[in-house]
């Protein structure tokens, strides 16, 4: 088999979409550089939790992970770097609502940029599964969806909410470093004040997991050719992309969106000159790495 292809796109939880997995792992730890550095590994381990690769897959998954990591290295981290530059300038400037807005369609825009660059070799391993792969992935689904009823959707409104935000302040400390007990309790009732929504996020979870295996059951079942798996995978990344304009799911990912930038927005206007200081570092240091990424991939 000449490729096997590692693609997310076929089992990421929050879109389907390994590539959003990949840039939330890398942005969450202090040196973009090292975690890039390891990510190709670290990506095999974890798509290999989903699909339990067997013999000559395994090798064929790895070399194009790696593959995909020049691509991205040589391609796109100095235009990342450059988008974090433009969000320095505008946190000293107090970004307003609309600055927010727009930085979200702007990293929405090379997320679908990294998905279908991926889609050749989604094509590959799509066609490649075992229906006893599937299951496995199917299994799992379900693993992570019992972790996340039991975290974000069982229990007393305010046990959800108290997840929901430790798991943002987990992000804010890690832009802005500690925050005093005033600032918590005005993030508390700022988190708090958004829609808690979580069952519906959760069927939207499932509905996406639903389509994945749907397509993938479909493929292994009547071998369609390449041209037609990928029409069929292009298909699927455009109705998960274009899902938040869907007219059952607009008005509800609309609110969520501006109530997320509402928050994040209380967390700026609060923020002490030192925590801002703490913030255009750490996004220099974000700047930094890419940049070296980048240069080392030359």
């Amino acid at each position: 088999m000449k490729k096997f292809s590692t693609h997310d796109t076929l089992f990421q939880r929050t879109r389907a979409l390994f590539l959003i997995g990949l840039l939330a792992l890398l942005t969450a730890c202090s040196t973009i550089r090292f975690s890039y550095n390891h990510g190709d590994t670290l990506l095999y381990w974890w798509l290999d939790a989903y699909v339990d690769f067997e013999g000559d897959q395994s090798d064929g998954v790895k070399q194009d992970i790696k593959e995909l990591f020049q691509w991205h290295r040589k391609t796109q981290l100095q235009d990342y770097a450059a988008l974090l530059a433009k969000y320095q300038r505008q946190l000293a400037a107090n970004p307003t609502q609309a600055d927010l807005l727009n930085a979200y369609k702007e990293i929405r825009t090379r997320t679908e940029t990294l998905a279908y660059h991926a889609v050749p070799d989604m094509v590959d391993l799509a066609r490649s599964l075992t229906p006893e792969q599937i299951k496995q992935i199917e299994e799992r689904f379900e693993k992570k969806n019992r972790e996340y009823r039991s975290k974000f959707v069982s229990g007393s409104v305010e046990k959800r909410n108290e997840a929901r935000y430790d798991k943002s302040m987990e992000q804010l400390k890690l832009w802005f470093g500690s925050f005093s007990r005033e600032q918590e309790a005005a993030l508390r009732r700022a988190s708090d004040a958004r829609p808690l929504d979580n069952n519906i996020w959760l069927e939207e979870r499932i509905l996406r997991q639903r389509k994945i295996l749907a397509l993938v059951r479909k493929i292994q079942a009547e071998k369609p050719s390449k041209e037609q798996t990928t029409a069929m995978i292009n298909g699927l990344i455009r109705e998960f992309f274009t899902r938040m304009d869907a007219p059952e799911r607009k008005a509800f990912y609309d609110s969520y969106t501006n109530a997320t930038v509402n928050y994040i927005l209380t967390a700026i206007r609060i923020a002490t000159p030192e925590q801002k200081a703490h913030a255009q570092k750490r996004m220099q240091g974000w700047i930094d790495d890419f940049n070296a990424l980048a240069k080392e991939a030359k």
